[in-house]
């Protein structure tokens, strides 16, 4: 009888809440704190180095420049998702934010000599944008990795909390930072959280997560990599995704991200505490979408669940748009970061299962170069705004979206829509 009892209360800790079970694996309690480290580390970098970019030239053209500079490396995403399949993830991921906390250390070197300038700024912002959009790549595969199939999409949903609480409060803290301390120690801190990520993704485990993906072959990086774009082309549920990623990216995330300064000092006449509270309003609301991918963990159907959240966030961006004060379009703001997130994760989670240990990498990496519908989008909708004004532009990207999404859906529908579908596997 006492042992009975002893084994329920032993499987009713081991259950406990839904959004706690991937941290009852090691390597993802450690994980989660490496991401958010990194994370808050990168976001306060970007911060502090546009601004300083800013003040010191002057020149909005070199702050844009610096701005483009982080999707430098998203095309060769693929070949660190092959080097993470033939060397170990957690082994590539250490390493990387090994190299952050080298370069964040000789930055706070230069600030604290007096010789940090553009061309020092341009030099480091060259090489994070080359290895840092791979980040995100190496992370979903070793969450993948060590995070059991029945418990991928509470643990992306986990996962994804950290990206979003590193925007809403990064920022601040790194404006406190400055103001309180000044650059270098400021930078000094960035040094410390970069180095103390590298040391906790170490403390991660070693074995499954370390040894390279089963059926990794000895062929050359580019014969693998082409091979793993082979793979996503011939499977159905993952083109369909990778479609699906690029239209996100070209049509509503412009109008939640790179144009949210024109949305709110043309639309709402805001100044950039309102900006910034605008874009607060978006991060609220995909921290809440992370939470409840998380909750609801496996009964949520992927390929599903990312087709509706793509059209309900099609639909709450025009609505935040047309909104006649900033209150109703920091509503509709949250709402739309629900949406988000619940697009993003479960897609994330599906290409992640689907994909399976072999091509994992690669195909996170293929998912990256998506991210090149962003300055395309951008830079379309800056030509359409001074022709046909800036309302036509956002329904035209919204009901753009929309409608390309319900095509995506039909046309790769026997792979997307029914329940027994790949792209719908729970595990």
């Amino acid at each position: 009888m006492v042992v009975a009892r002893g084994l329920a209360a032993r499987r009713a800790r081991e259950r406990g809440p839904v959004i706690l079970s991937p941290f009852r694996v090691r390597g993802f309690l450690f994980q989660w704190p490496a991401d958010l480290l990194t994370n808050c580390a990168i976001e306060m970098e970007v911060l502090m180095l546009g601004w300083f970019i800013l003040t010191e030239t002057k020149s909005v053209l070199l702050l844009t420049v610096f701005a483009a500079l982080r999707y430098l490396g998203s095309p060769i995403a693929p070949l660190f998702g092959m080097a993470g399949d033939k060397f170990g993830h957690r082994r590539l991921l250490c390493a990387m934010r090994a190299s952050y906390a080298l370069t964040a250390a000789v930055m706070t070197g230069l600030t604290f000599a007096g010789f940090l300038g553009p061309i020092p700024i341009f030099i480091a912002a060259t090489f994070a944008g080359v290895v840092k959009p791979s980040d995100l790549v190496m992370r979903n595969a070793l969450i993948a990795m060590i995070v059991p199939p029945e418990r991928l999409m509470t643990a992306m949903g986990a996962a994804g909390t950290t990206s979003d609480c590193s925007r809403i409060f990064g920022p601040l803290a790194g404006s406190a930072i400055i103001a309180a301390t000044g650059l270098g120690p400021a930078y000094l801190i960035i040094s410390v959280c970069y180095a103390a990520a590298c040391v906790l993704t170490a403390m991660g485990g070693r074995g499954l997560a370390h040894r390279r993906a089963e059926g990794v072959g000895h062929a050359s990086f580019a014969q693998e990599v082409v091979d793993g774009m082979r793979y996503v082309w011939r499977t159905p549920c993952l083109h369909a995704g990778m479609w699906l990623a690029v239209l996100v990216n070209a049509t509503v995330i412009p109008l939640t991200g790179g144009l949210m300064p024109y949305i709110a000092r043309d639309v709402y006449q805001l100044d950039q505490f309102g900006l910034g509270c605008l874009l607060a309003c978006f991060s609220v609301g995909a921290f809440c979408g992370s939470i409840g991918v998380s909750i609801l963990g496996s009964s949520l159907p992927a390929a599903r669940t990312f087709i509706g959240a793509v059209l309900v966030w099609c639909t709450m961006v025009p609505i935040y748009v047309f909104m006649p004060n900033p209150i109703g379009a920091g509503v509709f703001l949250i709402l739309a970061g629900i949406a988000q997130n619940f697009c993003q994760i479960p897609l994330f989670a599906m290409l992640l299962r689907v994909s399976g240990e072999r091509y994992r990498g690669r195909v996170m990496g293929v998912r990256m170069m998506a991210v090149y519908g962003l300055p395309v989008g951008l830079l379309a909708a800056g030509w359409l705004i001074e022709r046909v004004g800036f309302t036509a532009m956002a329904v035209g990207y919204c009901v753009t979206g929309f409608v390309a999404t319900l095509a995506i859906a039909f046309w790769w529908r026997a792979a997307l829509w029914p329940l027994t579908a790949i792209g719908n596997a729970r595990r």
